[in-house]
């Protein structure tokens, strides 16, 4: 166990460590984000706000699968008065999304939403937006600013201009906010062009200390979304950009939360239990390591929501179809098995510790991960 223990730390330590962009700190009902606290995932109810038991119900369907923190529509008073009712029935934080008006934005704070989201650039008096910040000081709420590339200056016509011009309204509003006293803000600065809001992103990050909620808008369909997002996203966070992040697809909003969790495991943002790598296949292969693969991830599912000490670690375990690619290429692994001819060799640490049977190689490899949870 010591072994396997020291041989853990080093190829953590081995890993490339990204810095991480320093912010303040902003508080949303009870998730802290900005540096040196976790990326948090977000994701947007579909449901329509004033219908509070459906409303519930998904946020509730979105909690259980990792979201941190929830976004509804605020499109009419009605809805503004069912945040407080949704409020009582969850437990992580709510967001209120507003867009034009203010006096929906006034609603939301007094009913308590734990955020609430504007798009400065939909709101023409000045006089009412120091309104919203004045009360939103007044309840300590937070207020993300929403930029969007759809809403900016007219000025701002190609997408060579959308990154720049998002940064510039971004920096004017946070300097109004500033002057009206106000410094519990997020930004952020949505494009569907992937590459402008890379840029923007960027060129943002260095003359702010503002932390940043990253999304690609209306990415599409949830391969499009998913991939959009994955680039955009992921190349910012492994920037050491990002504080909170959505994966915005046209689709089932749990779709969100699985492709986040992925993409913040893969950027080396947070760890969410074991991480399953597996080789894509080919000729050499001579077992059906696509089956294989998906047992192994969904009985390792099973296990994990079982024993959940092992959400607290990262665990790499490998699935490799053939002596090529394991143990050898999957020597980062923690644990796994590389298959041959109707065998499996099980390995720790590089080194091959005991082959099985292709018909017990799941059930011996799962044992094998639960004698270390154990030791």
């Amino acid at each position: 166990m010591e072994r396997r223990q020291r041989r853990c730390q080093t190829l953590r330590q081995n890993k490339i460590m990204i810095k991480r962009r320093k912010t303040r700190t902003v508080l949303i009902g009870n998730v802290r984000i900005g540096a040196g606290h976790p990326v948090a995932i977000q994701s947007m109810t579909n449901t329509d706000t004033r219908d509070v038991k459906a409303t519930v119900a998904q946020i509730k369907k979105l909690e259980k699968a990792g979201c941190d923190i929830v976004r509804v529509a605020v499109r009419d008073m009605g809805s503004a008065l069912a945040i407080k009712k949704i409020k009582e029935r969850i437990r992580i934080p709510l967001v209120a999304d507003i867009h034009f008006s203010p006096s929906l934005a006034l609603a939301a704070i007094e009913n308590r939403a734990d955020k609430i989201r504007i798009n400065p650039g939909n709101i023409q008096d000045k006089a009412r937006l120091a309104e919203v910040i004045a009360r939103a000081k007044t309840r300590g709420t937070p207020i993300r600013i929403g930029i969007n590339s759809g809403s900016l200056p007219k000025e701002v016509t190609s997408h060579k201009k959308a990154a720049g011009g998002m940064c510039r309204a971004a920096l004017k509003y946070i300097d109004f906010f500033e002057k009206c006293k106000f410094s519990n803000i997020v930004v952020s600065l949505k494009s569907s062009d992937v590459p402008s809001m890379i840029a923007a992103y960027r060129e943002l990050s260095t003359k702010t200390d503002v932390p940043l909620h990253l999304g690609v808008t209306s990415a599409g369909l949830p391969m499009d979304g998913i991939v959009k997002s994955s680039v955009g996203i992921g190349s910012l966070l492994c920037d050491g950009i990002g504080d909170t992040v959505r994966v915005s697809i046209t689709g089932d909003p749990l779709i969100e939360i699985d492709a986040a969790k992925r993409i913040l495991l893969a950027s080396g943002r947070r760890s969410f239990g074991p991480e399953l790598i597996a080789c894509p296949s080919c000729g050499r292969c001579q077992v059906d390591i696509v089956r294989i693969t998906e047992e192994v991830d969904r009985e390792l599912q099973k296990f994990v929501n079982r024993h959940p000490k092992l959400k607290e670690k990262h665990q790499i375990i490998a699935v490799m179809g053939c002596e090529v690619n394991g143990p050898g290429e999957a020597k980062q692994a923690d644990i796994g098995i590389a298959f041959g001819k109707n065998r499996g060799a099980i390995f720790e640490g590089g080194k091959i510790v005991k082959v099985v049977e292709v018909k017990n190689a799941v059930k011996e490899l799962l044992s094998r991960i639960m004698k270390g949870v154990h030791e």
